[in-house]
C-alpha cells in the first residue's frame, strides 16, 4: 500500500516512522524546505519556545538531547526532528520544499492522484497514485490575519502587517514603534525580544487570558500540575470516571479551592493586581481555549514600561498620523505603529482537497467530524494526523499514528458510521459549549490529552499498564513510558493469535461501514 503524507511536522514525522514500520510505502510531502512544520526555520519568530518542558515534549523513542534547556527554543526542536529523521532512516521518504497543489479522490475504492510541484511555482507539476492520504498539515498552518480599515494609507506610509509566523528578523523591530496584536503564547513571546530593541512596543489585547507560570511561587514545576493526569482531571471531562466521578462530585469544593488556589499565586506571582492585568472570569476558564505558559520576562517588561498592554481592546482602524503609520483602538487611543505583528490565530483548512471532498469532512458549523480525531466518517482512504492539539501534541499525533496504521492493517474494529457519527457530533457540541466556540474548527482538545490517548489506544487494547497510569496521576506524563506501542500493534495485527493474552483477544475483523 502507498501512503501520501501531507506534512512534515511532529504529527507528518511520526506518521511516517510508524507507517513505515508498519510495512507500507510512504511519500511525505512538505513545502517548507526543512522539517519540523510550526518549528521550520521558515515559520519561527524571536523567541519561540516550547510551553512544555523537554521531558514531556518529544515522541516516544526519541527523548530530547540531554544538553538542551528545560523549555527548548524553536531551533532546537527543529535540530530534535532533524536527529528523529536520521535515527529513523526517514530522509528518502521526504519531498521537502514540494507543495501538494491538489489530492484528488478517485472513488471510493482507488484511492488518490496527488498533484505535487515545486514549492511556490505553478509548474512543473508532477501527478501519482496512492492509496491512502494522511492529512498532517497541522491546525496551525495558515496564520489568520485581521483585515484593518485604512490599510492602504498605512501601508503607502511604510507601515507593514504581518503575522507572528512572518516574523523572523529582530532587526526589522529596531528603533521602531511596534504594535502586536493578541495575548497567547506567540504574541506574548514576540512582544518580549521585541521590546529590547523597539522604539516602544503595544500589546493589543481583546481577551486577557490566564497565564501559567513556569514555576508556581518560584518552586514548583507547572509539569507536576498540569502536565499529570491529576491536573487534568481537575477540569470536567465529557464522560467521567473512576475518581473523577469524586473530584466533579462530592468533591467539586475542594478540587475548586485547588484551582482557584493556582490563579491566586499566579496573579501574586505576575503582579497582575498592580499592573491591571488580571483576567476576566475565574482561573478554570484556563482551559476553555488553551492553556498559555506565560513569557518570561513579559510582566517585567510591562512593569518597567518596555511593553504596554491595552486591555479589553481591538484595532478599529490603520491611519496615519502626523505622517507616520499609526493605529486607532477601539477606545479612541491612537498608538504609534511602524509595525504590527499579530499572533491572532489559524484557519484549519485543507486546501489542496476539493470542495466536495471538504464539504463530506464537516458538518453545518465547519466543523471537522473525525472520528477519535482521526478518521473522517464517509471519506474512504483518508485519515488525519495532528488534528488532536494538546499538551502531548507530539505523543498525541504519534499515538493517532499507531491507531491510523493498525486500521489500514485491518486491526480495528469500528463502530458503524451512525454511531460514530453521533458520538462525533455529541463530542464536538461538548467542545463547542465548553469552550465558547474556541475548540479550532474541533481539533484543539485541551486539557484532556490524556484521555484522547487512552481512548485511541483502548481501542487497540494496547494502553499502557495500570501501574503507569496510577503514577501519571502524580508525576509528569513521560512520552517513553509508550516507546514499546508501535511493536505490540504491529505484532498483534500481524498475527491474530498473537493478540490473545492477558488484555484478551483483539478484534481482527474488517471495519464496517
Amino acid at each position: 500500500m502507498r501512503i501520501a503524507v501531507v506534512g512534515a511536522g511532529f504529527a507528518g514525522l511520526s506518521a511516517a516512522k510508524v507507517l513505515r514500520q508498519s510495512g507500507f510505502d510512504v511519500t511525505v510531502f512538505e513545502k517548507a524546505p526543512d522539517v519540523g512544520g510550526v518549528w521550520s526555520r521558515t515559520r519561527r519568530y524571536p523567541g519561540l519556545h516550547t510551553q512544555n518542558n523537554k521531558g514531556t515534549y518529544h515522541l516516544s523513542d526519541l527523548p530530547m538531547p540531554a544538553d538542551y534547556p528545560q523549555w527548548p527554543s524553536g531551533e532546537q526542536v527543529q535540530r530534535y526532528l532533524e536527529s528523529y529523521v536520521e535515527k529513523f532512516g526517514l530522509a528518502g521518504s521526504l519531498r521537502l520544499s514540494t507543495e501538494v497543489a491538489s489530492a484528488e479522490l478517485v472513488n471510493d475504492e482507488t484511492g488518490w492522484l496527488v498533484t505535487s510541484r515545486p514549492a511556490g511555482a505553478q509548474d512543473p507539476l508532477t501527478v501519482q497514485r496512492y492509496d491512502h492520504l494522511i492529512v498532517a498539515n497541522g491546525i496551525f498552518s495558515d496564520p489568520l490575519v485581521p483585515s484593518f480599515a485604512g490599510h492602504a494609507s498605512f501601508a503607502a506610509a511604510g507601515g507593514r502587517v504581518l503575522a507572528t509566523g512572518e516574523f523572523h528578523d529582530i532587526e526589522a523591530a529596531r528603533g521602531r514603534n511596534v504594535l502586536v496584536v493578541g495575548y497567547g503564547k506567540s504574541s506574548c513571546d514576540v512582544a518580549v525580544p521585541v521590546s529590547e530593541v523597539a522604539a516602544h512596543t503595544h500589546v493589543v489585547a481583546r481577551d486577557l487570558l490566564w497565564k501559567m507560570p513556569r514555576k508556581l511561587g518560584g518552586v514548583l514545576n507547572y509539569k507536576y500540575l498540569l502536565l499529570t493526569r491529576m491536573g487534568e482531571a481537575l477540569f470536567r471531562y465529557l464522560h467521567l470516571k473512576g475518581f473523577e466521578r469524586f473530584l466533579h462530585g462530592p468533591g467539586n469544593g475542594l478540587r475548586q479551592r485547588m484551582v482557584d488556589s493556582v490563579g491566586a499565586v499566579a496573579t501574586r506571582q505576575f503582579k497582575l493586581r498592580e499592573l491591571g492585568l488580571v483576567p476576566n472570569g475565574s482561573f478554570e476558564d484556563i482551559a476553555r481555549s488553551t492553556v498559555s505558559l506565560a513569557t518570561e520576562g513579559f510582566f517585567e517588561r510591562v512593569a518597567d514600561g518596555r511593553i504596554t498592554v491595552h486591555r479589553d481592546q481591538v484595532i478599529t482602524e490603520l491611519l496615519v498620523d502626523d505622517g507616520r503609520p499609526a493605529a486607532r483602538l477601539a477606545d479612541g487611543t491612537v498608538v504609534p505603529a511602524d509595525l504590527v505583528i499579530c499572533g491572532t490565530g489559524f484557519r484549519q483548512q485543507v486546501p489542496f482537497l476539493d470542495e466536495a471532498v471538504q464539504a463530506r469532512l464537516q458538518d453545518e458549523a465547519g466543523n471537522f467530524m473525525l472520528y477519535r480525531q482521526i478518521l473522517p466518517i464517509g471519506v474512504p482512504h483518508l485519515t488525519f494526523a495532528g488534528y488532536n492539539s494538546s499538551f502531548f501534541s507530539p505523543l498525541s499525533a504519534e499515538m493517532a499514528a499507531v491507531w491510523t496504521a493498525a486500521y489500514l492493517r485491518g486491526g480495528i474494529t469500528l463502530p458503524t458510521e451512525v454511531r460514530m457519527r453521533d458520538e462525533v457530533r455529541a463530542r464536538l457540541f461538548w467542545m463547542a459549549t465548553r469552550t465558547n466556540g474556541r475548540h479550532a474548527r474541533g481539533t484543539n482538545i485541551i486539557p484532556f490529552s490524556m484521555h484522547n490517548i487512552d481512548e485511541v489506544l483502548d481501542e487497540l487494547g494496547l494502553n499502557v499498564g495500570p501501574l503507569t497510569r496510577a503514577w501519571q496521576w502524580l508525576f509528569p506524563v513521560e512520552p517513553g513510558a509508550y516507546r514499546r506501542v508501535t511493536a505490540q500493534m504491529i505484532r498483534r495485527t500481524a498475527d491474530p493469535v498473537s493478540a490473545i493474552g492477558d488484555e484478551g483477544p483483539l478484534k481482527m475483523d474488517k471495519v464496517r461501514r
